[in-house]
């Protein structure tokens, strides 16, 4: 059997990439730091995939195993040596620390294969692979990189699929009904269920990553600011649906301009995301979706890219602004980034927080705009 080594045994893992590789006839080995996963995953060998709708349909996903990187790295060395492909969805924050025993599993492997693998990191984020091959090779010397050649290619690719937060005393995992997984190669690569495969990913990529999470992301820390617990109770407010699909025809304005989208398909790509949103099966919460809101805030990532490509294009960027103000107001006490946005906010002040956090000149016309939402937003929260 085909083997495939994914790194992240969460909710993503296991019931997105990992089950399209199980459905692919390929065995899975997830590997993890979480113990008791990695345990149940060895123990049970099989999970179910449930789909978030009013019909009852369950997946049963085989051929799956677990190592923990932290216990056994031999074993993850010895994985990668028999793999055709070699995943991840663990976060861009964490692809440097996976990439030293990558690195020393693809040594390994060009000692005892010609076998050609395939390494794809499944991430929210433009050009993933290329950030994780970038670190690999700070780990490999010249020798090494030069016998990859021919032998181990690297794909980016666009991920889309929400899953909401889970039992964590059950491997099994709730997931939505639609999902996308966009690769961008024009080699011949062996097939798996439900992945595309095309030669240019960068209008794909931007288009999920500034309507789907873009869109989420707003959804989010608007529904917070409200009061509301869920994102389709914050989407059963009509004010807050309008100002979402405003953001995102900003976002679409730029992604027309600049990739040449037919503007009333991307319109309608963009309800068709919000009504995803609207689904009460996932019963997904603000504080979920909300998280980590400085790596929301990060220059490249689904908030302030956007803006600052609409600001230089002459486009609107407008409701961008309020979204991010509102990102900024979310001080969801247990999350750790947003308490410590909180502080940097309470030191520095708005503008040099921007500054801090997405690279924005403090004088900007954006920053200023920014500003003066987060205080309408805030007095209205009062």
């Amino acid at each position: 059997m085909k083997q495939t080594v994914h790194f992240g045994a969460g909710n993503i893992g296991r019931g997105f990439i990992g089950a399209l590789f199980s459905e692919s006839h390929y065995h899975v080995t997830f590997v993890d730091v979480a113990t008791q996963v990695i345990d149940k995953l060895n123990e049970q060998q099989s999970y179910q995939v449930k789909l978030a709708q009013s019909k009852d349909e369950t997946i049963t996903i085989q051929n799956v195993s677990g190592i923990n990187n932290m216990t056994h790295e031999k074993d993850v060395i010895q994985a990668i040596q028999q793999a055709t492909y070699l995943t991840t969805a663990i976060g861009p924050n964490i692809l440097p620390r996976i990439a030293p025993l990558i690195a020393q599993g693809l040594t390994e492997r060009m000692l005892a294969t010609d076998e050609k693998l395939y390494i794809i990191a499944c991430e929210n984020q433009i050009a993933a692979t290329d950030i994780l091959k970038q670190h690999i090779f700070e780990h490999l010397d010249d020798t090494t990189k030069t016998a990859l050649e021919g032998k181990v290619y690297f794909f980016n690719s666009a991920v889309d699929r929400i899953v909401p937060i889970q039992n964590q005393n059950s491997l099994d995992v709730l997931v939505e009904p639609y999902f996308e997984w966009v690769v961008e190669t024009t080699e011949n690569i062996p097939p798996v269920t439900g992945m595309k495969m095309v030669a240019d990913l960068a209008p794909f990529i931007e288009r999920k990553l500034f309507t789907v999470n873009t869109g989420h992301a707003v959804i989010a820390y608007l529904g917070y600011l409200a009061g509301k617990k869920t994102i389709d109770e914050t989407l059963a407010d009509e004010h807050i649906v309008a100002e979402v699909r405003e953001t995102l025809k900003e976002t679409g304005a730029y992604l027309v301009k600049e990739y040449g989208l037919d503007e009333k398909e991307h319109l309608a790509y963009i309800d068709k995301n919000i009504e995803r949103f609207k689904n009460a099966y996932l019963d997904d919460g603000v504080t979920r979706v909300g998280r980590a809101p400085i790596r929301k805030l990060g220059p490249e990532d689904r908030l302030i890219r956007p803006a600052t490509q609409a600001q230089k294009a002459g486009l609107s960027y407008k409701h961008l602004a309020n979204a991010v103000a509102a990102t900024l107001l979310f001080d969801y006490p247990e999350d750790e980034e947003a308490m410590e946005m909180q502080a940097m906010i309470r030191e520095k002040g708005l503008a040099a927080t921007l500054n801090a956090l997405s690279g924005l000149d403090e004088k900007s016309e954006f920053t200023k705009e920014v500003v003066l939402r987060y205080k309408a937003l805030q007095n209205k929260r009062k």
